[in-house]
């Protein structure tokens, strides 16, 4: 896939970021693409749900799963269910994947992962590990990082300067 169609889609992802950011979440947003078509968006929703594990790219991967479960022209050679697989799919996100989520796109046989910023404090693709280019593993997801990374940082140094200031 060529740098503008990332661009395209990483903008995508930075509207559901805004998104988070408005509802008071960690600004960070995702969308999956599938034949060149966006067939999940999502946002962070911790605090609005009360759950530690409701990042984008989780709630983004598995409205993706259950969108292409219901696709026939989506399931694998032979007829088999689904089962959830994102072969073919590229996940945008606005921030480096945590160790949960590069292991959720590890196990759901993402295609891709284009990225904005990286994390320096608890990402899993570059910074601090290697989850989801890890040879051990059964799965490797081919990794493109800095897409429109200043202006994925430039929501997230808005969001914890307002922090800071209410002292949340």
């Amino acid at each position: 896939m060529e740098k503008p169609h990332h661009e395209h889609y990483m903008k995508e992802a930075i509207k559901q970021a805004v998104l988070a950011l408005e509802k008071g979440e960690v600004p960070v947003g995702a969308v999956v693409v599938w034949k060149q078509k966006i067939i999940a968006r999502a946002c962070n929703q911790m605090e609005m749900l009360r759950d530690p594990t409701a990042h984008a790219e989780m709630i983004a991967l598995t409205q993706a799963s259950e969108t292409l479960s219901q696709m026939p022209e989506a399931k694998p050679v032979g007829g088999k269910d689904h089962r959830g697989s994102l072969e073919g799919a590229t996940l945008y996100v606005t921030l480096e994947p945590c160790p949960m989520c590069a292991g959720a796109l590890v196990m759901t046989k993402c295609t891709n992962l284009v990225y904005g910023a990286r994390d320096p404090k608890a990402g899993a693709c570059h910074s601090l590990y290697h989850i989801t280019e890890d040879d051990r593993l059964n799965h490797r997801v081919k990794v493109t990082g800095g897409v429109m990374a200043d202006d994925a940082k430039f929501l997230l140094s808005e969001f914890f300067k307002t922090l800071r200031k209410e002292k949340r």
